[in-house]
């Protein structure tokens, strides 16, 4: 089992280094990567960098047993303005939808996303790298560049701070107001 790097640790803060080739190291890295977000029970994406690898790789969970990984992933397209994305929660009601991340347990703030992108990555076929473009809108646009951030060394209280978002802490009954400032 890996450590899931927590704030303030400064590996999160690092720029990613692209991955150039195909070998034993970064596949094993990729398997890592891998099997810790299939693991993790609240967990829609990791990044390389909160496992302390400073590579331009992430993974989104596409269900309990499977996993899209993303080399050198681009965001080539945006649609409309970055918008706080809402959901509907109890009652049929429109709630906002809060982000949360592995590296910034237990607390969750209100980040403006693109609801619609176009994207572009490299995936590993034997051992070369085949290009992939995907329009991705909703859910799925947003833990991609929430996990697309960390490999720029961004997190998503940055946004919190920045932006004057909601945000809160989970005190394992429930969500309360939090002050942003101590981060």
């Amino acid at each position: 089992m890996v450590k899931i790097l927590v704030y303030p640790d400064k590996i999160l803060r690092r720029v990613s280094e692209e991955i150039k080739q195909v070998d034993g190291i970064f596949l094993s890295q990729v398997k890592i990567l891998r099997e810790e977000l299939i693991r993790g029970e609240n967990a829609a994406g990791l990044a390389a960098p909160q496992i302390g690898i400073s590579k331009r790789f992430f993974g989104i969970k596409k269900s309990d047993k499977e996993v899209e990984i993303y080399i050198n992933p681009k965001i080539v397209k945006t649609f409309g303005e970055r918008a706080y994305p809402k959901m509907v929660g109890k009652d049929n009601k429109e709630e906002d939808f809060l982000e949360g991340c592995l590296s910034v347990p237990d607390f969750f703030g209100t980040v403006k996303r693109y609801l619609k992108i176009t994207v572009s990555w490299k995936e590993i076929r034997g051992e070369k790298f085949v290009s992939k473009v995907k329009e991705l809108e909703g859910f799925e646009a947003i833990v991609w560049q929430h996990e697309f951030d960390h490999l720029d060394g961004k997190l998503f209280i940055d946004y919190v701070k920045k932006e004057g978002g909601k945000f809160y802490k989970w005190n394992g009954k429930e969500m309360v107001e939090a002050s942003i400032e101590n981060f």
